[in-house]
């Protein structure tokens, strides 16, 4: 089976779709899948709900859907850096599901190993808590959170072989491998394409079982907050 597509339109067709549930990978703006999200926005689907660490920035990752109205949910743990998302949320216009950020990662990864919940203590007495089913374990409270079954997984890694088997670089690691794991579909986009085995077996980070449809493509690599000083005199 090819799993290789000469571009994010194709790679996306026939699997998306209005209303989807949609898991994308990336922290901040490092290691999220751009050519993906840029075919989204120019595909129209909308009513969408994304799962994903954070809503990118105005002009830029899930930034340039919320731009288009294209969003009406998100399940994240930050979303600061984003002046739309932030006029949307408090005008009403846009549902938000905040969750730690551990939690996240957690609900994409137990998805993606077919376990509909989980306990855990983290935000025990807090908003987080709220509606959701409490139960003790060695006299402790523990919150119950549900796992993360995606419609869709967009992700982002450096190198894939025709199988599917990806490496992500550095940080880019982040979320990725979880939010591919829980979708039903899974596209990754990459920075290159190596020959089937010439990865070696122990640098893989996720493997091609997870991994339907690749596209291979050129990215930019912003800088989210830049601080400088000046240069002092010579």
């Amino acid at each position: 089976m090819n799993k290789i597509y000469a571009t994010a339109t194709e790679a996306l067709e026939g699997v998306l779709s209005d209303g989807m549930l949609i898991a994308a990978g990336g922290f901040g703006l490092c290691g999220i899948p751009e050519l993906l999200l840029q075919a989204i926005k120019e595909h129209g689907a909308k009513n969408l709900t994304f799962a994903s660490n954070n809503a990118g920035v105005d002009d830029f990752g899930i930034g340039i859907l919320l731009q288009t109205r294209q969003v009406k949910k998100m399940i994240s743990s930050y979303v600061g850096e984003n002046a739309e998302f932030m006029r949307q949320y408090l005008s009403g216009e846009l549902e938000l599901e905040f969750n730690p950020q551990g939690t996240l990662a957690e609900r994409m990864r137990a998805g993606g190993c077919g376990i509909p919940g989980f306990y855990t203590k983290t935000g025990v007495g807090t908003q987080i808590a709220e509606g959701k089913e409490v139960k003790q374990f060695n006299g402790e409270d523990y919150i119950l959170e549900e796992g993360i079954f995606a419609d869709l997984s967009i992700v982002k890694a450096w190198k894939a072989d025709d199988t599917g088997n990806l490496v992500f670089r550095k940080t880019a690691r982040n979320f990725n491998p979880p939010a591919a794991m829980c979708g039903k579909v899974c596209i990754a986009e990459v920075e290159e394409i190596v020959p089937r085995g010439s990865l070696d077996p122990d640098t893989i980070h996720l493997p091609g079982i997870y991994v339907h449809r690749i596209v291979q493509g050129t990215h930019e690599k912003r800088i989210e907050q830049r601080t400088t000083r000046k240069r002092e005199e010579a």
